[in-house]
């Protein structure tokens, strides 16, 4: 489990503002799943997404999602990843290849995997609700923001400890939220575990 407990350039759990968050969150619980649950709803519910609210900056290190209250899918999971890790909690992210409008083109889409004791690896989706998506917390069952409706969607396979370079690549090197839906990336070419 060493990998997906570790501190990283873009899952920054050492960085102090984040521990700061992750001891708010875990408060007085002991509980792996409540502490999870607390720390999947804050970036669920705290932190907007990029395209739903047409937010600036584009992030992409934990850090910077929790400084700026904003993140795309991918972003957004290596902030709830920094989160549960800074709380001891194996976490580590994973990708469904999805359509934006029901049709081709495809383009990833990022969540997390949490390993909590009772269930083993768990996937949630703290991408963000909004009307036609409502991920929730509710281990055992998964319920995540994108049913694969569509031939050619697919949940990619492995849990990462680390972010897809196609994801790190798009986040930073554009700068605008609109820059970024231009140039979702799609299948990985390489890094699948």
């Amino acid at each position: 489990m060493a990998p997906y407990l570790e501190s990283s350039d873009w899952i920054d759990w050492r960085n102090p503002a984040v521990q700061a968050a992750a001891a708010r969150l875990k408060g007085d619980s002991d509980d792996p799943v409540v502490i999870a649950e607390k720390c999947f709803l804050f970036v669920r519910d705290a932190i907007r997404h990029s395209w739903d609210f047409r937010l600036n900056p584009v992030t992409c290190r934990a850090s910077d999602v929790l400084a700026h209250g904003t993140g795309y899918c991918y972003a957004k999971s290596h902030l709830l990843a920094a989160l549960l890790r800074a709380n001891g909690i194996p976490a580590g992210l994973c990708y469904q290849r999805l359509t934006v409008t029901d049709r081709p083109p495809f383009c990833l889409h990022g969540l997390n995997a949490v390993y909590l004791a009772p269930f083993g690896w768990y996937r949630v989706d703290a991408r963000g609700n909004k009307p036609g998506i409502e991920a929730a917390f509710r281990p055992p069952e998964e319920k995540l923001a994108f049913p694969l409706l569509v031939d050619g969607e697919a949940d990619l396979p492995g849990v990462h400890a680390r972010p897809l370079p196609e994801v790190v690549s798009t986040l930073t090197q554009h700068e605008t939220w609109d820059a970024v839906a231009e140039s979702l990336p799609d299948r990985p070419t390489a890094g699948l575990d």
